[in-house]
């Protein structure tokens, strides 16, 4: 047998299959993202249907890491408690765990289906949902061949002779097995590859059930630092939903390892090979820490706010100016280049303000947060600012002759305009209408107010594609956010006229709420044209935008 051969294909089946995994996971999120996100928001009715919700998400995205991500984002913008974000997370890693069960099950003969049927959307598909449940088949085709081929890279360990010793040396020491089951998730940032690698390898015959018992406990406590390692750097909340779910699953691993290795208890009740029972402890395991943990969020929770303190005050919420250092920068007024490259950079932070204004509309719709929609009010002072410096920064700058750089910085000042226009437009247009919903007590219809949150959710998206354009003046990049604005055009048109069809149907929701709606969509559709417009400098400046729409005929 041949080490160096062995390990490069077994290296190479392992890179398939995280890739795998990550094709899924990509090709869920481009095609149902605002669905979920709707469904995150909507799992704060209780504990038990946030972990159901978590669940669910976690087998579509076949990532506990993807929930976290996304719980923590829902945390920081306050669409989320932290008990609630700890229950989602609690039913994602059993999730998470049901999706390695399902994908160890022999479904070799699935793969030339798989790939015939996802190749014929992804290439023939029309619209984006088919390419990307095309997408979606093809990664899961990918994933069962990737394990067929670490099965057969594996194979000839068997009949190693040095095998025995490795084995048999982190089989007695159980604590560098857990940590290096732990190390090597969190290098691959992915419970479900690494789980399945361990168990592949398990069925191959190469580890003793203490072996494989401490790379999946340690494979857990990784997937956890992994999620932690993506989301503790964030927001107040993010941090301690982050911290928190380490306390429930990586003390969980630490406890079940050392009760295993101190009372050697019969496991043969979870299977009849090692494969098996690595697979149905790994699903015990985290049924156990949603069981045990789900009843314990509101006291972890608790125990978060007071051990994890706010890093901002309440001044510095409402303005994220005022203790930051500007980016623009007075000693480089002279040299044009680096003087805009300054003006850019505030105009992202500027952006930053406005996101932090806009992204929890919907919620703010919901409830009605007097405190929240008063906070974001503040937020609108930042944002003057901003503008105001960066407007007398650009006029202070020195140019010299080249009309290019004269050009952009007049581009620089129309779109931080543009972004104080988006400020006024969420301050007094959005949060009224969010508080008239709520002093009326009205609500929206089930269609409309989904119809409002996947505007909502491309307003969202499209903001951080015109951002990219801002900075990197791709052309393409530019054509695809005029592309959006002219999608969020037909989206907004075709809400209209839903609702239009459901006032004339007598809807009583519909018609409470018709000027809300209706004002709803057109303000969206401002704040998108809005921030669209820093596409037009570029295309006009290649050649792609034409001078005039008219048609030209007298």
């Amino acid at each position: 047998m041949n080490i160096y051969l062995l390990i490069l294909h077994l290296a190479g089946a392992a890179t398939l299959l995280l890739w795998a995994v990550r094709m899924v996971r990509t090709g869920v999120e481009r095609s149902q993202e605002p669905a979920l996100r709707r469904a995150l928001r909507e799992s704060r009715g209780s504990k038990v249907k946030a972990a159901g919700i978590g669940a669910i998400i976690a087998l579509l995205l076949q990532s506990s890491t993807a929930v976290a991500v996304l719980a923590a984002g829902f945390a920081g913008i306050g669409i989320m408690s932290v008990a609630t974000g700890l229950a989602l997370m609690l039913g994602a890693y059993f999730g998470s765990s049901i999706v390695v069960l399902v994908l160890s099950v022999d479904l070799t003969w699935l793969v030339p289906l798989l790939l015939l049927a996802g190749g014929g959307l992804f290439f023939k598909g029309t619209a984006r949902e088919q390419r990307q449940f095309g997408r979606i088949l093809i990664g899961i085709a990918l994933i069962l061949i990737s394990l067929q081929m670490i099965g057969e890279a594996t194979a000839p360990l068997r009949g190693n002779a040095e095998l025995p010793v490795i084995v048999n040396y982190l089989s007695g020491d159980f604590v560098t097995a857990f940590l290096i089951g732990a190390a090597f998730t969190w290098l691959v940032h992915s419970s479900v590859a690494s789980a399945l690698l361990i168990v592949t390898l398990a069925a191959q015959g190469v580890m003793p059930i203490e072996l494989g018992i401490s790379l999946i406990l340690g494979a857990n406590l990784g997937g956890t630092l992994a999620g932690m390692g993506l989301t503790g750097n964030g927001t107040t909340e993010a941090r301690r939903i982050a911290y928190g779910q380490l306390l429930f699953r990586g003390l969980g691993a630490v406890a079940v390892l050392l009760a295993y290795h101190l009372l050697n208890p019969d496991l043969s009740w979870l299977g009849s090979d090692v494969a098996r029972q690595v697979i149905n402890l790994h699903l015990a395991f985290n049924l156990a820490v949603l069981l045990v943990g789900l009843p314990l969020t509101d006291v972890v929770a608790t125990l978060m706010e007071r051990l994890i303190k706010p890093k901002l005050t309440a001044e510095e919420m409402a303005n994220p100016l005022a203790g930051a250092t500007s980016a623009l920068d007075q000693k480089v007024v002279s040299q044009p280049d680096l003087a805009l490259a300054s003006a850019t950079r505030e105009l992202l932070r500027m952006a930053e303000i406005i996101e932090r204004m806009l992204a929890p509309l919907m919620e703010l719709y919901e409830t009605g947060d007097r405190e929240k929609i008063r906070q974001a009010r503040q937020m609108e002072d930042a944002v003057d600012q901003a503008q105001q410096e960066i407007k007398l920064y650009l006029a202070q700058i020195q140019f010299g002759d080249d009309p290019d750089e004269v050009r952009r910085a007049h581009d620089l000042s129309s779109f931080a305009i543009n972004l104080e226009y988006v400020g006024d437009a969420i301050s007094k247009t959005l949060l009224r209408l969010a508080e008239r919903r709520r002093d009326q007590k009205l609500s929206f219809s089930a269609e409309g107010w989904r119809e409002l949150n996947e505007l909502h959710h491309r307003v969202m998206a499209n903001m951080q594609l015109a951002l990219n354009v801002l900075v990197s003046q791709d052309r393409e990049s530019a054509r695809k956010l005029l592309s959006e604005k002219e999608a969020m055009g037909w989206a907004e048109r075709a809400s209209h006229g839903q609702h239009l069809l459901r006032l004339q149907a007598g809807a009583s929701d519909s018609i409470e709420t018709s000027n809300i709606h209706l004002e709803t969509l057109r303000a969206l559709k401002t704040i998108n044209s809005l921030f669209a417009s820093v596409a037009y400098p570029i295309l006009r400046a290649s050649g792609d935008l034409l001078d005039s729409r008219l048609s030209g005929k007298a």
